[in-house]
């Protein structure tokens, strides 16, 4: 059920796209960039455009996830082709890996902006998005882009509670990331390790994992799931057809991580001496 003081930030949402006028919404299908464009195009019609970045780094399924969901909002879509694979500084997997990859987006979207005359370039980004290292946000805020739901103060649960009620069907989406962000910082990225942790996580969703990770740690898969479901795991065999899965995916071992799925958990091993030169633009 939606809380009133819920309620009142939607509220200020739609004031808030309304006096934008015109806004791009970059739209990956993911719970928080669904919601806003239902939202935009709600308040604005024809004058919101999403558009998903299409690249190497984000999942075959997710994507064609994002253009079911555009059609199903109704929202004008367009895809535009992304290169931060190709990008030195995003490949050597440093801890503001992010900032090149948002970088690279938001020039593009810049580009599609200009030419869709949009004022403004919107990403998902929630009022709970501000303890975790982003450096993505960086990125953001220097190319001008906005937050709306972070600036009506909407959070997580506020937006999954309101999607639920719009009936998208993203309310209870598990959170996703960019494939790069399995990769430990410092281990060069590249296109064939992406594809394995794809095929990986690929094959665990079909045996019915919906919240997981596979981290890429060389010969090792380290698989992060909910606490909860550890011990089925091990029921009825499907240990070994986990095994078999990423196995068969290009991993020589399977580990499984006993504190279970976190999101952002590569960012364990930061400290306040690696975040310092990102104290300064790259």
């Amino acid at each position: 059920m939606v809380q009133d003081d819920s309620r009142e930030r939607y509220e200020s949402l739609k004031v808030i796209l309304s006096d934008m006028g015109g806004v791009l919404v970059a739209f990956s299908g993911g719970v928080d960039s669904t919601f806003l464009a239902f939202v935009a195009h709600k308040v604005l019609g024809d004058r919101s455009l999403a558009v998903t970045g299409r690249s190497v780094t984000l999942a075959h399924s997710e994507f064609e996830d994002a253009i079911q969901l555009a059609r199903q909002i109704g929202i004008r879509h367009r895809i535009v082709d992304t290169a931060e694979i190709e990008i030195e500084s995003f490949g050597n997997n440093p801890p503001n890996r992010c900032y090149f990859c948002k970088n690279e987006l938001y020039t593009r979207l810049g580009q599609v902006a200009n030419e869709e005359s949009l004022p403004f370039i919107l990403d998902g980004s929630n009022a709970d998005d501000t303890g975790d290292h982003r450096p993505g946000m960086q990125a953001a805020r220097e190319l001008g882009v906005r937050s709306p739901l972070m600036e009506a103060e909407l959070t997580k649960a506020d937006i999954r509670d309101l999607s639920k009620e719009a009936g998208l069907r993203t309310w209870d989406k598990p959170a996703m990331a960019c494939l790069s962000s399995r990769f430990p910082y410092g281990d060069r990225i590249t296109t064939e390790k992406i594809a394995q942790v794809e095929k990986a996580e690929a094959s665990l969703r079909a045996l019915g994992f919906r919240q997981i990770r596979v981290r890429h740690h060389g010969t090792i898969a380290r698989l992060e799931i909910p606490r909860g479901e550890m011990a089925g795991l091990f029921a009825n065999g499907l240990a070994e057809d986990v095994i078999r899965s990423i196995k068969e995916a290009g991993f020589p071992y399977v580990a499984l991580d006993l504190e279970g799925f976190r999101s952002g958990s590569m960012n364990e091993v930061l400290t306040e001496r690696m975040l310092l030169p990102m104290v300064a633009r790259p």
